[in-house]
């Protein structure tokens, strides 16, 4: 498929982190490169886990830079957003200390100042590490749907090298220059030629960084932090779970269960069966969120989480899934940009059935300032 994917660097942004990785690893340095996203970051579609765009990026570094041992870290979970991206960065990729990260959440976080915010609050996360950061934006091939524009608000303010599949690849699906079907078989995950397609917008921009690095181009000043672009009250977000919190239990009761790896969501939380369990958080923020499984297995139960003991304004948390994909990790919030003190989260199951498929199932309380 003839494609120009110098279209989908459409921000060349700052390069002096990534020079700094691809000088290090010229020199046969070990380096690790990590990916966080959503779906199409953990593979969904693809054939093959090698087959993904971000194993396919994987291979550009290490056939880029034979001498060193390059290690990669995808930390992609489907159905998840930028917001969720925040809490769980530290957890699942910056342990282990990348030395360059690609972020892909455009088609699960939605076009709004909200999730502008949120993914600012990963990006200054990421960030801050000292991580080169590339920005993937990915797009739905029936309307063209993402959160771009505002993602790439916060790639120009800090001045990230960003690539975009509305850029390229979306015009010539559009215009029926290729069939849809040829590179996504459900309008929004790539098929294996359409993860190639993605892994190619990457590498397209990593190709220029390193043509400049071969042809022994000046570097560049490395960027410092700005002042944020918005409130940013998602930088520090903390997930409370069983192993790091001591929640008042009333018939919650934790799931011990080992996790095996990430995409195993339905762990570390509390789960409850009866009318009238419940369980107390008591957490520091300014946003407050929790996260449970809505279930496809129905009935399931119905549960009200409640801030600060303000009933007239308790959030329903429904355990009932619409869809019929699977399970969802579904996070709710239930107080932004409020006062930064401690507060309680109240969860109370108000409706259960005899024959519910499945019990309440807590995952996490999400505090961020």
């Amino acid at each position: 498929m003839d494609m120009d994917m110098e279209k989908a660097v459409v921000r060349r942004g700052n390069w002096s982190r990534l020079r700094s990785v691809m000088d290090r690893a010229a020199r046969g340095e070990n380096i690790c490169v990590g990916f966080l996203g959503g779906s199409i970051t953990q593979g969904s579609l693809a054939s093959k886990p090698e087959l993904c765009y971000a194993s396919l990026v994987a291979d550009w570094w290490r056939k880029s830079f034979p001498t060193a041992r390059i290690r990669a870290v995808n930390a992609g979970i489907g159905g998840t957003t930028s917001q969720f991206g925040a809490a769980r960065a530290q957890d699942d990729l910056l342990r282990y200390r990348p030395d360059a990260v690609v972020i892909e959440f455009s088609v699960n976080d939605e076009n709004t100042g909200h999730f502008r915010e949120t993914y600012e609050g990963l990006v200054r996360r990421v960030y801050r590490t000292g991580a080169a950061v590339v920005l993937l934006h990915n797009v739905r091939y029936d309307d063209g749907g993402s959160a771009e524009d505002v993602h790439r608000q916060v790639g120009e303010h800090y001045d990230l090298p960003s690539v975009s599949m509305r850029a390229t690849l979306w015009p010539q699906v559009r215009d029926g220059r290729i069939p849809a079907r040829d590179v996504t078989p459900d309008d929004l995950h790539p098929n294996d030629l359409g993860h190639a397609l993605v892994a190619s917008a990457v590498t397209a921009l990593l190709d220029r960084v390193k043509a400049a690095v071969d042809a022994g181009a000046p570097p560049e000043r490395d960027m410092p932090l700005p002042e944020p672009l918005t409130a940013n009250a998602y930088e520090r977000s903390t997930r409370w779970q069983n192993h790091n919190a001591s929640p008042t239990l009333s018939g919650f009761v934790p799931d011990d269960t080992p996790q095996a790896h990430i995409t195993e969501m339905f762990r570390h939380g509390y789960t409850a069966g009866r009318t009238g369990d419940a369980i107390r958080f008591t957490v520091e923020g300014t946003c407050l969120a929790v996260q449970y499984r809505k279930s496809v297995k129905k009935p399931a139960p119905v549960a009200k989480a409640v801030v600060d003991g303000d009933e007239a304004n308790a959030v329903i948390l429904d355990a009932n899934f619409d869809e019929d994909w699977g399970d969802c990790l579904y996070l709710q919030d239930l107080l932004v940009h409020g006062e930064d003190k401690p507060h309680t989260v109240d969860i109370t199951l108000t409706r259960t059935h005899p024959n519910d498929a499945a019990p309440f199932y807590l995952v996490s309380v999400i505090a961020s300032r």
